[in-house]
C-alpha cells in the first residue's frame, strides 16, 4: 500500500475521531427548545458576550467568557470554536477573559472574496481586539491558529502580551516532509460524512460550498513561507508546545527556542522568558486533548514575571 495514502488516511482518521470526541453527533442543526442544551458552547459556563465584529470586510463571529487578563484562542484548519476549544474555555475562564473567534470561512464567519492567508487572518484578529476595545492580550493558537498567532505578533506586536503556539509552524518546512507533501492531496471527499462536514452544514453554511472551503483553507500551506527572521525578533515571550508524535519537526521548535534564549543551563544563566514543551505520547490532533497537561503550563507561563529566579536547594 502507498505510504502517502497511509499517512493521509491516518491523519484524516485522527481528525474525524477527535471531532467525534469533541462534538456530539448531530445530523442537522440542533433545534432550540425549552431546556435544550446548546452543543456549540461549553455547558458549564455562560458566555459574557457573543456577536459579530465588522473587520476587513468580514463579519467575524466571536464569543467572550470569564473575567481577568484577556487571552485570544485561535483554532486550527477546518475547525470551529466548539470543535477546538470546548475543553479549554472552562479551564481558562476561571481567572481570565477568554476570547474565541472563528476565522475567515470557518463556522459562523462567512467567507469573502479574499485570498486565504496567515497575514490576513492575523489582521482580522487585530481588528477584533480593537472592536472589543482591548489594547493587548495573550494570544494562543493551535496548528493553523499557531501560524496566525505568529503573524499577529509580527504584524501587531503592540497588541500581543505573550504568545502561545501549540503544534504550529513559522516556516513551511517546519512540518515533517511527508506531512508537507500530503497537503496538496487534501480534498473534500476525504471529509465526506465526517463531523467536520456536518458542523460546517449545521452552522448555516451552504453545503455546496464545502469543497471550495476545503480547497481554500489548505491553499495557505501550498505556498512556501518562511518567517524565521521576523519570528525570532518577536519581543513577546513565546511558549511553543509540540507533541513527540506531532507533525512539527523537533528541530523547528528547538531553533526558535534557542533564538529566544533557550539552550543554556538555567541554574547558571537564569531562566529564559520563552519556553518549550514536547509532550510525550502526543500527536498533532491529540494536542487538543491534553488540557490536563497544557492548562497548568499555560497558566504558569502567563503568570510568570520577567527575570524569575531559578529554584535553588
Amino acid at each position: 500500500m502507498n505510504k502517502r495514502f497511509i499517512t493521509q488516511a491516518g491523519l484524516l482518521l485522527a481528525i474525524i475521531i477527535t471531532a467525534m470526541a469533541c462534538q456530539p453527533n448531530q445530523e442537522k442543526a440542533p433545534e432550540k427548545t425549552a431546556g435544550s442544551a446548546d452543543t456549540t458552547r461549553p455547558q458549564n459556563i455562560k458566555a459574557n458576550e457573543t456577536g459579530y465584529a465588522d473587520v476587513n470586510g468580514l463579519k467575524m463571529y466571536y464569543e467572550v467568557y470569564g473575567k481577568g487578563e484577556p487571552i485570544v484562542l485561535l483554532h486550527g484548519s477546518y475547525m470551529t470554536i466548539p470543535l477546538n476549544w470546548l475543553g479549554f474555555i472552562p479551564l481558562l475562564a476561571g481567572n481570565r477573559k477568554v476570547i474565541v473567534a472563528e476565522m475567515q470561512g470557518h463556522g459562523r464567519t462567512r467567507d469573502i472574496a479574499r485570498e486565504f492567508s496567515y497575514e490576513g487572518m492575523a489582521d482580522d484578529v487585530s481588528g477584533l481586539l480593537k472592536h472589543l476595545k482591548i489594547d493587548s492580550a495573550d494570544i494562543l493558537g493551535y496548528s493553523m491558529g499557531g501560524g496566525i498567532a505568529f503573524q499577529m505578533a509580527v504584524r501587531h506586536p503592540e497588541q500581543v502580551r505573550k504568545l502561545i503556539v501549540l503544534s504550529g509552524s513559522y516556516k513551511h518546512d517546519g512540518w515533517w516532509p511527508d506531512v508537507e507533501a500530503m497537503y496538496s492531496t487534501i480534498n473534500a471527499d476525504m471529509f465526506k460524512g465526517s463531523p467536520l462536514e456536518k458542523q460546517y452544514d449545521s452552522l448555516g453554511n451552504d453545503p455546496a460550498h464545502f469543497p471550495d472551503f476545503v480547497k481554500r483553507v489548505i491553499s495557505i500551506d501550498l505556498k512556501p513561507y518562511d518567517w524565521s527572521k521576523e519570528v525570532k525578533n518577536i519581543k513577546a515571550p513565546i511558549f511553543m508546545a509540540i507533541g513527540d508524535a506531532d507533525g512539527i519537526r523537533y528541530e523547528h521548535a528547538l531553533e526558535l527556542f534557542r533564538a529566544k534564549g533557550g539552550g543554556k543551563m538555567g541554574d547558571i544563566h537564569g531562566l529564559p522568558q520563552s519556553r518549550l514543551a514536547i509532550l510525550p505520547g502526543t500527536t498533532h490532533i491529540g494536542m487538543m486533548q491534553r488540557t490536563d497537561w497544557l492548562i497548568p503550563m499555560i497558566n504558569d507561563f502567563l503568570d510568570a514575571k520577567p527575570g524569575a529566579t531559578p529554584p535553588t536547594f
